[in-house]
């Protein structure tokens, strides 16, 4: 079994920070990718950020310049550093990891940006 548990989600003013964490424990050999998706009310899941094994990156154009992905190995760690928040940011923000061709996810944070 594998365990997601993200932490950092909250309520922020629009232009203000927030960071991300989400840890994974459990039965894990090795991660490939790792990523953050956002579900806002009423619209689908969407990618924000992923990030691979070797450090390469990609963003949605949403979050571009105002988002940043990195990722621990040594703590099965991925962390989304946002900046510059918009109400539109508001959303149930998920990571998800692939490990030995398995898809996991975690159980979501919400993060609520107030104009």
């Amino acid at each position: 079994q594998v365990q997601l548990v993200e932490s950092g989600g909250g309520l922020v003013q629009a232009g203000g920070s927030l960071r991300l964490s989400c840890a994974a424990s459990g039965s894990i050999f090795r991660i490939n990718d790792m990523g953050w998706y956002r579900q806002a009310p009423g619209k689908q899941r969407e990618l924000v950020a992923g990030i691979t094994s070797d450090g390469t990156t990609n963003y949605a154009d949403a979050v571009k310049g105002r988002s940043t992905i990195s990722r621990d190995n040594a703590k099965n760690t991925v962390y989304l550093q946002m900046n510059s928040l918009k109400p539109e940011d508001t959303a149930v923000y998920y990571c998800n990891i692939m490990s030995r061709g398995f898809m996991y996810w975690g159980q979501g944070t919400q993060v609520t940006v107030s104009s």
